[in-house]
């Protein structure tokens, strides 16, 4: 996401400057109108306009939200004020981040703004959707309720996410130890070896003399090779940040087919859990989807929401984009058509959100169940070889020595 700056003019006509990260021009406009501000000017920062602000505790994880949310609709369905609550609160909270968000939240409901509004004003750690479902509560009266919601849909949120970090942490480790190991035996073990080999006078095998002068060469230059490794490795976070970047990760996720089962079932899980969420709570169907699209973090599928609700603010029913666009599994179209002929869309959504959780789990199990073997025979072959090139020129004296 970028950094983008931003000045507008809130309901008593104050002027206000600040920042905010969004992936687009459009999304930050479009969520400060939200707010109900009048955007004067919005200009995407660099490094030498960026705001310098020193973030105290992390951000909030989806489990910090659910805790919020349920001990915030327990308190305030005892009969505790909001006020009361918000103080009770941040006193409780562990994130000092959150602790100071909810402290200033507290003191604009002092004032007289609304909960949702205030929650607004910190969207680095109050999610939008977590804004639109206050106001959607405050709106119908039944804050409690919608706070409760969130906390269930942070909690799914959370477990999903926890699967699909969990399918890509063990080939993460498994590799650092593979290149941790080649390390060492390029730098220990066969440098060990070289005087001996040297020893032998005899002519040494192609696969030996290369693993020696990948020693030589790491031993040599060292001090360029981690630079360079580092920089690539920058060069690549930064480029994945970019339109271009986005868009080419983003497809490649959806080419490999082990990797694409588990982000496609992913994506669904979640833009069923959440629009089933809003549009429960009231939140119209096309703010709802917009608000969904802003939470996927594959692009492709978010510029698919988005183009689904400008063809829904002209009329046309969702199931239709989401069939277009090509992303989506079928049963995903087919299950949100019922549901809009039926009139039962939330819980079409839901029904959804339930079954694709669970496949998300099952995609977890069967690709880290298919990288198990690959990566064990990666690991044979780069391990197998390094041995093999040391044992080879001494295979090769045995057999001198026995034609004697």
């Amino acid at each position: 996401m970028a950094a983008w700056g931003f000045v507008a003019i809130d309901k008593s006509g104050k002027e206000i400057k600040g920042s905010k990260e969004a992936d687009s021009e459009e999304q930050v406009l479009r969520e400060l109108k939200a707010q109900g501000l009048i955007v004067l000017d919005v200009t995407e920062q660099n490094a030498l306009t960026k705001d310098i602000s020193i973030d105290i505790g992390g951000k909030p994880t989806a489990r910090d939200l659910s805790v919020f949310c349920r001990q915030f609709a327990s308190i305030t369905r005892a009969g505790v004020t909001i006020i009361e609550a918000l103080r009770m609160l941040a006193e409780a909270t562990e994130n000092k981040k959150m602790q100071k968000a909810l402290m200033n939240v507290r003191a604009d409901v002092e004032k007289g703004e609304t909960f949702a509004d205030s929650l607004a004003k910190h969207p680095a750690v109050f999610p939008e959707l977590l804004i639109q479902m206050a106001k959607a509560g405050e709106s119908s009266g039944s804050l409690e309720t919608s706070m409760e919601r969130m906390a269930i849909q942070f909690e799914k949120s959370a477990k999903t996410k926890a699967l699909v970090k969990k399918a890509m942490i063990y080939p993460m480790v498994v590799m650092i130890v593979a290149i941790a190991v080649v390390i060492v035996m390029l730098l220990v073990v066969i440098p060990s070896y070289t005087d001996m080999f040297e020893q032998l006078g005899a002519e040494l095998p192609g696969i030996t003399l290369a693993v020696i002068a990948m020693s030589d060469f790491i031993q040599a230059y060292w001090f360029i090779i981690i630079p360079v490794v580092i920089g690539i490795a920058f060069l690549l976070k930064a480029y994945a940040k970019t339109y271009s970047g986005r868009h080419l990760f983003g497809k490649l996720q959806l080419k490999i087919p082990a990797v694409k089962n588990l982000v496609v079932k992913n994506a669904s899980a979640m833009m069923a859990r959440t629009l089933s969420t809003l549009l429960t709570a009231g939140v119209p169907l096309n703010e709802a989807v917009s608000i969904v699209a802003d939470t996927m973090t594959n692009i492709w599928f978010k510029e698919a929401l988005h183009d689904a609700t400008e063809q829904i603010m002209v009329g046309v029913p969702l199931s239709q984009p989401l069939q277009n666009c090509g992303l989506f599994p079928p049963m995903v179209y087919y299950m949100v058509r019922i549901g809009e002929e039926a009139g039962s869309t939330e819980e079409m959504l839901n029904k959804l959100a339930d079954y694709y959780e669970e496949e998300v789990e099952l995609a977890v199990q069967s690709l880290m169940a298919a990288m198990e073997p690959m990566i064990i025979i990666v690991l044979a072959v780069v391990v197998g070889g390094l041995i093999a090139a040391c044992m080879a020129p001494m295979m090769t004296m045995y057999e001198a020595l026995d034609n004697l």
